[in-house]
């Protein structure tokens, strides 16, 4: 399959998507979308994409996406915070197999100081199969992981 344009080998590794690999971003304006081959590895028992999968991506996506703009916004000194996902929501309105591209595009719909709000579509082959909402907290620095 041929990857779209632009995207490239996921930068930001992960021991929780380890097993999904390869991963591809592309980067553009403080988004960053994520997208993959679905394969068995993604796939539930009955051969579909595995709604935990596209979970985990999509909270991956909208929170580097909140990172991201909070840093073009705000300055390259958010850059060390860390966020935490308080809430996430994903509505699945479709489904897909193996083979197809999967992609989550996030956009930032607001990304304070202190707290953010995304959403995202989930497309398989340009299809949406799902939609997600998050909201991200920016950790205090004496809260931060060691």
């Amino acid at each position: 399959m041929q990857i779209p344009e632009g995207f490239e080998p996921h930068y930001r590794k992960s021991p929780a998507t380890d097993a999904w690999e390869p991963l591809y971003s592309r980067r553009k304006n403080g988004i960053v979308e994520i997208g993959l081959v679905a394969g068995k590895p993604h796939s539930n028992s009955r051969g579909f994409l595995h709604g935990g999968v596209l979970a985990t991506l999509a909270d991956n996506a909208m929170g580097l996406s909140y990172h991201e703009t909070r840093v073009l916004l705000l300055g390259k000194d958010e850059a060390a915070k860390s966020g935490l996902t308080v809430n996430l929501s994903v509505d699945f309105v479709s489904a897909a197999r193996a083979g197809a591209w999967l992609q989550i595009t996030p956009r930032v719909l607001r990304a304070g100081k202190a707290t953010g709000f995304v959403d995202a579509t989930i497309a398989a082959d340009d299809e949406i199969i799902a939609r997600a909402s998050a909201i991200f907290r920016v950790l205090d620095q004496a809260r931060q992981p060691q």
